[in-house]
Parts: structure tokens; C-alpha cells; sequence
């Protein structure tokens, strides 16, 4: 059985529809049945009934967005750095192998050729580096407790998005917006987020830290063309004029807007669809 912690998440709930659609035996762990953020709680059950692999979606990001982290420091950094040392602790006691979604959002830009960050490249918005955003900064942390770690996967997601109209779903959220920051990105696919982690484990791929993004970058003038061609939605978008705009109007903190390079999954045997071709996909398919 494969146990999964923040299952009730958005990311937890395309893991939840993952195994299900697997008819993969799993256990949603739900904190108030019991209370995994107790180390001693978690350590105990994993030492008394201990599953085949362990999925930690647990984690604070925010709401309606990583600005909402600003207010809620404590709850953020526990969430985000603490907790995550705890579950490592915890699966060491038992000898339970595991995976942490971590986030691609502890880097900013691009490597100076235009290429994207690759795993071993140190992170350069951080608590440690730059004026990052406080979710940025506490991700990053969470990055420290866990290195050295041996048998753990640190997965790297990046912007979710799929066919769903969903407050969390990137595509959704531009659609929304009175207006757009003109960025580069590296994106995930959400559900083929949680199939690649997954296959991680079943494939038995080495334990370690992968990004996992969808090959390719994307522009948000490029994704907006691509909302606009499908007809899901037609409205007249509007861009701020600068990041200083931006910055001045609409947000509380800065944004962490980069590109990952995911050869290393790909390298690995397991690949994603090209961004373009994913976000055209689920635009096709869209459903409210």
C-alpha cells in the first residue's frame, strides 16, 4: 500500500485520481484521522504498519496566491521546511522509501546561454541569494533539511495546469486576471506531473531531485494565443507594461518566473508532452 500525505490538495487530489484509475491500493492519510505533522505520531504508524512507498503533496502555498504567504509565516515555513524534515525522519525510522513535491520556484530566469536550470544548479531565489518571496524562500529551506537524504525523490513542479477550470489551474487563473505579467516559463502538466512522479518509483529510477516539467518553454503571450485559438475563451487580455508594474498594482512579493531544464527525467525513460503541444491539448478538452 502506498500511503499519501495532502491528499486533499490540488496536487494530492490528481494523485488520489492517479491511483484510483491504477486501482493502486493507497491510504490518504488525513490529518484528522491522524496527525502526521507529530513526528512521533507519523513514525509510530509507519513502524507498525509500514507501506511499499510514501507521496508527501502536503504543503502551504497560499490562497488565492504565494502573496497570501506574506501573512502566514509560520504556517508556510513549518509547512514547507519543518514538516518535510519530520516525514524524512520519520520514513528513516522505518526504513519507508518516499517523495516530496518540491517546487521549481526556488529559481528565477534563465542560465545566461538562455538554457534551463538543471538539478545540480544551485537555487538563486532564496532566503540564502535573493529578495524572493517568502514561499520561494521557505521551498527552498525545505530543499536543505532534505539533502543528504538517500532514499527519498525530490520532485520539481512548476505552475500546474491540465483541462479542469480550477482556481489553482494556471490556465484558469489567466483567463481570470484583469491583466498579465509577460513571462518565460517551464510548466507542468498536472496529471502527467503525477503519472512521471509515480513511474519514478515504479521504474525504480535512482533516488534524487528531478524537475519535472513539461519539455519546452512558454511565453504567457503564447499561452494566451493558444487560449484565444481554442474559443474557450475570447476576451481582450491585457498585459501589465513592466515587472515594476506589476509589482507596484498587483502583487505583495515577487514572482519566481524560470526555466528548468527535465533532461534528467527524460534521461531516466520517462518524458512528458511538449508544453505547446500539452497546452493545446487541454484546451481542446476543456471542461468547467
Amino acid at each position: 500500500m502506498i500511503y499519501l500525505l495532502g491528499g486533499s490538495g490540488y496536487v494530492g487530489q490528481a494523485y488520489q485520481a492517479l491511483l484510483r484509475r491504477r486501482h493502486l491500493p493507497f491510504r490518504n492519510l488525513r490529518r484528522a484521522e491522524i496527525d502526521y505533522t507529530n513526528q512521533a505520531v507519523l513514525t509510530e504508524l509507519l513502524c507498525r504498519a509500514p507501506p511499499v512507498f510514501l507521496i508527501n503533496a502536503s504543503g502551504y502555498t497560499g490562497k488565492p496566491n504565494v502573496d497570501a504567504c506574506e501573512l502566514h509565516k509560520a504556517e508556510c515555513l513549518f509547512g514547507n521546511a519543518v514538516l518535510p524534515g519530520f516525514i524524512a525522519q520519520a520514513c528513516a525510522a522505518a526504513g519507508v522509501p518516499w517523495g516530496h513535491v518540491s517546487s521549481g520556484c526556488i529559481y528565477n530566469g534563465a542560465q545566461p546561454d538562455g538554457s534551463g536550470f538543471r538539478e545540480d544548479d544551485p537555487p538563486n531565489f532564496t532566503f540564502r541569494t535573493n529578495h524572493c518571496s517568502f514561499y520561494s524562500g521557505s521551498k527552498g529551506l525545505g530543499e536543505e533539511v532534505l539533502a543528504g537524504h538517500p532514499h527519498v525523490y525530490l520532485w520539481r513542479l512548476r505552475i500546474p495546469f491540465n483541462e479542469v477550470d480550477h482556481p489553482r489551474n494556471y490556465l484558469s487563473k489567466l483567463m481570470r486576471y484583469d491583466r498579465l505579467l509577460e513571462a518565460t516559463n517551464s510548466i507542468s502538466q498536472l496529471d502527467e506531473f503525477a503519472e512521471a512522479t509515480l513511474a519514478c518509483w515504479e521504474q525504480r529510477v535512482p533516488f534524487g531531485t528531478y524537475n519535472v516539467t513539461n519539455p519546452g518553454v512558454v511565453t504567457t503571450r503564447q499561452i494566451v494565443e493558444l487560449i484565444r485559438r481554442s474559443g474557450v475563451c475570447t476576451k481582450e487580455f491585457k498585459f501589465f507594461a513592466s515587472g515594476e508594474e506589476f509589482m507596484r498594482v498587483a502583487a505583495k512579493t515577487p514572482r519566481s518566473n524560470c526555466v528548468l531544464d527535465s533532461s534528467k527525467l527524460a534521461a531516466a525513460g520517462i518524458r512528458l508532452t511538449e508544453v505547446h503541444e500539452a497546452i493545446a491539448r487541454d484546451l481542446h478538452r476543456w471542461r468547467r
